[in-house]
Parts: C-alpha cells; sequence; structure tokens
C-alpha cells in the first residue's frame, strides 16, 4: 500500500485563469499538477490557428504559466501532466524545453502521440473502419476527404509509460479528460491494466476535477448557498491505492467542496450509468459521497469493468458557413414589431427563407410592462442562417438588416452589426476499433510504443441496489423547480445532458416519480419532439436526461443561443410546477 497520491487540476479549458499552476503550488502540499486544455470546439480553433501559424495547435498558455513555476516544479519534485499538446504535442514539448533551457533548467519532457487520425482516414477505410456516426448511424464515406480534426480519445497507459521512463511533464494530445488523472494515479500505485475498481475510481475523481473550479463552487446551481464566493480555488483529489478518493481544495482559496458541487459537477457531460473510458468503464451508479470534513467530499465504492473494444473519436467536417443578426426592442406591441422586422428583412434579402438549410428566428427576453429603466424594457430579436453557400450567408444577406433599419420599428438599434459569413464545421462522433491506435512516447532518450488497453473478456459489474425512501406526502404548491433541485448541464456534440438533482434523501424519490421524460418536454418546449435518454442514480439523488440533437451537429454548427447548453439546467429550474409543500419548507 502507497499513501494517496495527490493531484490538483489547474486548468477546465484553454483560456482558464493563467494564475493556476502557481496558485497550486502555492497551497498544500501537491504531488501532482494536471489540466484540461481541450475541448471539440477547441480543437476545431487549434486547427484554423495551424493553418495561420504553424506553431499555433498547442497550447501555449500552459508554456507562459511555467516561466515563474517550472524551478519550483522541478526543485519540489512536483509532475506535470497536460493535454495542452492539442493537436501538436512534439511542438507544445519543443516549447517547454526551450523554455527550461532559456532558464537555465533541463526538466525531462514526455510528448505522447498517436491519437491523430486524420492523416490515416483513408488507410483505415481501407482497413474497414466505417466510421459510423453515433447519432445517426450514417457511415463517413466521402466526408473523409472534408475532414479538419479527427482525433481518437486516447488511455492513461501512454501517461503511465511516461513518468515510469522518468519524465517531469508530461504533454498530451487528445486523451480523454479523466485519463490525467487516472493515467497519473496508476504510475504512483502501479496498478494493472485490470485493476477495473481503481482504475474507475481515479476515472470518477479526474470527471469531477477536470473543469477545475466547477468542483469548487463554479457553475453550481446552488451558488448563493456558499459562504465564500471570492474567486473559487482549484480543486485536487487524494486518490487512494484502491481509487477511492477525497476530493478537496487548498484552505484560504474561495469557493467549497460540498457534496452539492461534487455531485453538480459528477453529472456533467455524462450519459448512462456507465462512463465509458479508454481504459475502463466506470460505474456511476456505484459512487458512494459523502462530506467527510470541511472542504472535503469522499467517493468510495466505485465498480469498474472493462472498456469498449472500440474508442471514441471526435472528428469534424467542413460543414458550411453561417451568419447571425440581432436587433433591439424597447417598449410596448413588441412582437408586432418583431414581426414587421422579419417580414421587412426576408422582403429585402436576395433570398427567401426557403433557400437556406436553416434559418431560426429567435425572440430573447420580454421586457418589463411598466419598465423601471430603459433597458429593462428591452427584448431581443435574433435571425441566424446557415447554408453550404458562402454567398447566401455573406455581406448580401447582413446588409438587408441595414436597408430596412431607418423604415422599419420605432426605436430599432442593432445589437450584432452586419457581417461576413463565418465558417462552421459539423461535429462527427464516431469510434474506432482499438488495435489501430497506440500511443507512442516522446522523449530525449527515443521513442517507444504504448498499446490501447486490451479490454479482454467484458463483464458487468455488480452494483448493490440503493436504498430510496417513500415520496414525501402531504400538500403541494407551485413553485420554481429550482426552489427544491439543483442542475447541470452541457454539451455532448449535437446532443446536450441534463443532470437534475436534491439536496438531501427526502427530495429524491419525488424527483424520481415526478420528472419523467413526459414530464420534461412538457416544461421544455425545445424538448419536445427530440429523442430523451432517461437514467437513475439515487446514491448521488440524481437523474440525468440525454437530449439527442438539441445542438444541432455540435458547437460550431448551432444556430441556438446557448450552443453549448450551458444555461438548459437554469432553464428548467426557472420553470414552475406543483411541489411538495414539506421539501419547500425543508428548504428555508
Amino acid at each position: 500500500m502507497t499513501r494517496p497520491v495527490r493531484i490538483g487540476n489547474v486548468s477546465g479549458l484553454y483560456g482558464d485563469r493563467p494564475s493556476g499552476i502557481r496558485e497550486m503550488l502555492d497551497g498544500e502540499m501537491i504531488d501532482v499538477i494536471t489540466g484540461d486544455w481541450l475541448a471539440e470546439l477547441t480543437m476545431l480553433i487549434m486547427a484554423k490557428t495551424m493553418a495561420r501559424r504553424p506553431d499555433g495547435g498547442y497550447g501555449r498558455t500552459f508554456v507562459t504559466q511555467l516561466e515563474d513555476t517550472m524551478g519550483e516544479i522541478l526543485e519540489r519534485g512536483v509532475k506535470v501532466v497536460v493535454n495542452a499538446g492539442g493537436l501538436d504535442p512534439i511542438g507544445c514539448a519543443d516549447a517547454v524545453r526551450e523554455l527550461g533551457a532559456k532558464l537555465g533548467l533541463a526538466p525531462v519532457v514526455a510528448a505522447i502521440t498517436g491519437d491523430d487520425l486524420a492523416p490515416r482516414l483513408g488507410e483505415l477505410q481501407k482497413a474497414g473502419e466505417a466510421f459510423t456516426n453515433l447519432d445517426t448511424g450514417e457511415q463517413l464515406g466521402e466526408r473523409a476527404e472534408r475532414i479538419v480534426v479527427a482525433n481518437a480519445y486516447l488511455g492513461g497507459w501512454g501517461i503511465v509509460a511516461a513518468l515510469g521512463q522518468g519524465a517531469d511533464i508530461v504533454v498530451t494530445g487528445r486523451v480523454t479528460d479523466a485519463a490525467l488523472v487516472e493515467g497519473t494515479a496508476a504510475w504512483w500505485h502501479r496498478w494493472e491494466r485490470t485493476d477495473w475498481d481503481a482504475l474507475a475510481g481515479a476515472v470518477v475523481a479526474g470527471h469531477v476535477i477536470e473543469c477545475s473550479t466547477q468542483a469548487t463552487g463554479g457553475n453550481y446551481s446552488g451558488f448563493s448557498e456558499l459562504a465564500d464566493t471570492r474567486l473559487f480555488g482549484f480543486p485536487w483529489a487524494d486518490v487512494a491505492a484502491d481509487g477511492s478518493s477525497v476530493i478537496g481544495k487548498h484552505p484560504g482559496t474561495g469557493g467549497e467542496v460540498t457534496v452539492g458541487t461534487v455531485t453538480s459537477q459528477l453529472l456533467y457531460e455524462i450519459g448512462g450509468p456507465e462512463y465509458h473510458n479508454a481504459d475502463v468503464t466506470a460505474r456511476f451508479d456505484s459512487v458512494d459521497i459523502a462530506q467527510v470534513g470541511t472542504d472535503r467530499v469522499a467517493l468510495s465504492g466505485i465498480k469498474g469493468q472493462p472498456p469498449p473494444p472500440t474508442l471514441k473519436v471526435g472528428a469534424a467536417y467542413q460543414g458550411g458557413f453561417r451568419n447571425s443578426m440581432m436587433v433591439g426592442i424597447t417598449g410596448l406591441e413588441a412582437q408586432a414589431k418583431a414581426d414587421l422586422f422579419t417580414k421587412q428583412f426576408w422582403a429585402q434579402c436576395p433570398w427567401g427563407p426557403e433557400d437556406y438549410a436553416e434559418v431560426r428566428t429567435t425572440w430573447i427576453g420580454r421586457g418589463e410592462s411598466d419598465p423601471s429603466t430603459n433597458a429593462a424594457a428591452v427584448s431581443y430579436l435574433e435571425i441566424a442562417v446557415r447554408d453550404s453557400d458562402e454567398e447566401k450567408v455573406g455581406r448580401r444577406w447582413a446588409d438587408a438588416m441595414v436597408h430596412v433599419a431607418l423604415g422599419s420599428f420605432p426605436g430599432l438599434f442593432g445589437v450584432w452589426p452586419p457581417r461576413r459569413a463565418t465558417a462552421f464545421a459539423t461535429f462527427w462522433p464516431t469510434t474506432i476499433d482499438r488495435r489501430h491506435v497506440a500511443q507512442t512516447i516522446h522523449l530525449d532518450a527515443g521513442t517507444a510504443t504504448v498499446a490501447e488497453t486490451d479490454p479482454g473478456p467484458g463483464f458487468i459489474a455488480e452494483v448493490l441496489e440503493a436504498h430510496t425512501a417513500a415520496p414525501p406526502q402531504g400538500e403541494t404548491t407551485r413553485a420554481p423547480l429550482g426552489a427544491v433541485v439543483d442542475a447541470r448541464s452541457g454539451d455532448k456534440g449535437g446532443n446536450a445532458n441534463l443532470g437534475v438533482f436534491t439536496r438531501d434523501d427526502a427530495g429524491y424519490p419525488w424527483l424520481e416519480s415526478f420528472l419523467t421524460i413526459e414530464r420534461l418536454q412538457e416544461l421544455l418546449p425545445e424538448v419536445a419532439g427530440l429523442e430523451v435518454d432517461r437514467y437513475e442514480f439515487p446514491r448521488l439523488r440524481a437523474l440525468n436526461f440525454v437530449i439527442h440533437g438539441i445542438l444541432d451537429e455540435g458547437v460550431s454548427s448551432s444556430l441556438r443561443v446557448d450552443p453549448q447548453a450551458k444555461g438548459l439546467g437554469e432553464y428548467l429550474r426557472a420553470k414552475h410546477a406543483m411541489v411538495p409543500r414539506a421539501l419547500i419548507e425543508q428548504e428555508t
């Protein structure tokens, strides 16, 4: 047995707080610093940047953070494991080495490659890979020629190998977000590839801290209940040899680590109880969660089972062009004003709505009927379009707004002025047989290849049924759902996940019986008619919904006002319904 390894995460996206590494070093003892720089949209942004600038394929902000921290990292023996390599892990590692030389330091830096499938798509298709879209069932086919990015989500065993060969800093490309923690913990505790429960526990811990401060209060529905709402501190996980963990943060930093903040993050961007990772499938329905101290939440009892024989692949191809405009509407007769502008705009536009692949008209906000301020009287009208023909969504389309602006409704003002068409990529979620993928570790001493996990014979882990109480009885009253539940939502390609959870055991039986798929579709009209999956997580007092197609074909192509579904959970919490009076009294 070894002591738990303390792994701190300092980044949840490219552009996160640039003081992350410094803040983590300035707190209590830390063994490993991790950071997540990547998202589906980030990979596309990096691809566009690389087309203009060869060194634009990795997270340069990571290298910048090392300027005043590398010396202390090496002196204290802290390991650093990040996916900031993006589309160019070798270039990122070279930049770290160059910085080290400039500082008079000699860090051992490893780069991990093998995830980039874009140059190999033709070869892989000939080998039998159809790259079937997980959402639509279509095969990639000739779209392969238009692919912008295609990256397999690698596991953590390359990280294990790199650290085992003495790397101080490990830079990966596209690995699963949780692999940064899972691979580090597997190296520290010397786990085997078949230590399913331990690996699953590390994946759960990694999932909690991967979005940095969202484990300490960021994006948390119950934020108003937090005692410390200063800039939230970065989280860490103490991962034990059996895979159980304690989530915490350094003392004196903002935010809190509570069952609520951790549950919120656990529900982020998941699907059903089986959470497939590259090296293990973690059973999220087995997670026991408990507050064990101030800013300390324990995760235990986690079961694991072999992963699928395939790896997830995030690909995107050039999908077309989009554009949008927005005008402000003030005061009385807002609907009539919106109708007038829409009619005049399309009369002036060289093309009609029927000529576009998609047109979306959205009325945002409802101005107060007796406005307290000028701003309170305003609502907004947005018209957005997308099409494969750049000209149809370009300046001639946008100029139609200007052409009618002086002869439309009273008080019209532009919020988003006319602009050029923007190219978008269509996300293509798919899989690849893992036998076609291997990780390559690049060190000064040479390279080494690490095969992806061989899942071996599959099995279903046994998860004991969780005990739940009877639903509360008594009177009900009409109230916002947010009075009794919290929620967390996010994007997964063209789908959105919506996790809803109660704050205590008494509320869950009511939530489980109340919030059916049909009820969700009644409450949220945008969801009606879409395919919805519903999953129960009684140990977390939570339900999770996966709403298919609500984000079109991914964030880059979506015409929704909230293309990543970040606000979907808060939208649900704002809806009114009949809820048990006893639950509301409990909250107050």
